[in-house]
């Protein structure tokens, strides 16, 4: 995978509710798909990149891939911040890396990547970059 041309990025700070938490206080492991989520929507929202632009243009773009690599807990209360950035690829993927910081110390508490594809409305793979998805790509210096 290339990453070229600019470097499209997005961010959202959240702070932590009390849903989040297990009994030791500290985010439970499956909320860091939501946060990503999250982060997804914010970089949809700033580069016309969303669930319902994708659909728009005739496609789904499901998550075939999620991995997140843990650094150190967040708890109740706290306040963090979620980076995004796109990884351009000329496969009919869209890639993204993330990492959350913690607003105070600006230490970084998680880092993840996540890859969707593309899905006609058949639900069918479909193997090469969407025309709409190409053309984002130029617009947005890609």
């Amino acid at each position: 995978m290339k990453n070229i041309g600019n470097i499209l990025k997005a961010s959202k700070e959240i702070e932590i509710r009390f849903s989040e938490v297990d009994s030791m206080n500290i985010v439970w492991h499956g909320s860091y798909a939501l946060y990503f989520e999250d982060a997804r929507e914010e970089f949809g929202k700033k580069y016309k990149l969303g669930y319902l632009d994708i659909f728009g243009n005739g496609y789904f773009a499901p998550l075939v891939d999620l991995h997140f690599s843990y650094k150190k807990p967040l708890s109740y209360g706290q306040k963090a911040r979620i980076e995004i950035s796109f990884h351009n690829t000329d496969a009919a993927k869209i890639i993204f890396n993330y990492e959350i910081f913690d607003i105070e110390d600006e230490s970084l508490i998680a880092t993840g990547n996540s890859i969707q594809v593309f899905l006609d409305k058949q639900y069918r793979l479909v193997w090469t970059a969407p025309l709409f998805f190409e053309e984002w790509k130029r617009n947005n210096g890609l």
